[in-house]
């Protein structure tokens, strides 16, 4: 299923990251997809809030992956700086997902060959300074929120 959401500002987008945190249990991963500055790591940050984390939420473009304590593990992964999907297996991809963690990947178009069935896929767009329109696709038997 698609479904469409806009956002008017960063704490909308927010917002939309615990909406989605809501509807998580189904999913392994959530492939995030956006230019620069489109609102990827603000909308895991309402995520990590939403499911009951205060860690701070960072994009992990130097680290690769941050990991949250929360009341279902989330690692989140910043893909960027990866040359492909080799490099994603070498950190350890599959034993993440295996570990029942929350995957969540920004930068996911460098291996969406790697991504489970249940993944949440969204694609988040510049509409304005601050305004989004953010395409959600859920995998079967989950979702919308």
């Amino acid at each position: 299923m698609t479904q469409t959401c806009a956002t008017n500002n960063e704490a909308e987008t927010e917002a939309l990251g615990g909406r989605i945190a809501r509807q998580s249990t189904g999913l392994s991963a959530i492939a995030l997809s956006g230019e620069l500055g489109a609102g990827k790591t603000a909308l895991v940050r309402g995520l990590v809030r939403a499911m009951g984390s205060a860690d701070a939420v960072t994009s992990p473009t130097y680290a690769i992956v941050n990991e949250y304590r929360a009341e279902r593990k989330i690692c989140h992964f910043d893909l960027y700086r990866l040359p492909g999907g080799d490099a994603l297996w070498e950190i350890g991809w599959d034993d993440y997902l295996a570990s029942g963690a929350l995957c969540v990947a920004e930068w996911s178009s460098v291996a969406p060959e790697l991504f489970p069935p249940d993944t949440l896929w969204v694609d988040i767009k510049k509409t304005g300074d601050e305004t989004r329109s953010i395409v959600l696709r859920w995998p079967e038997g989950v979702g919308p929120c």
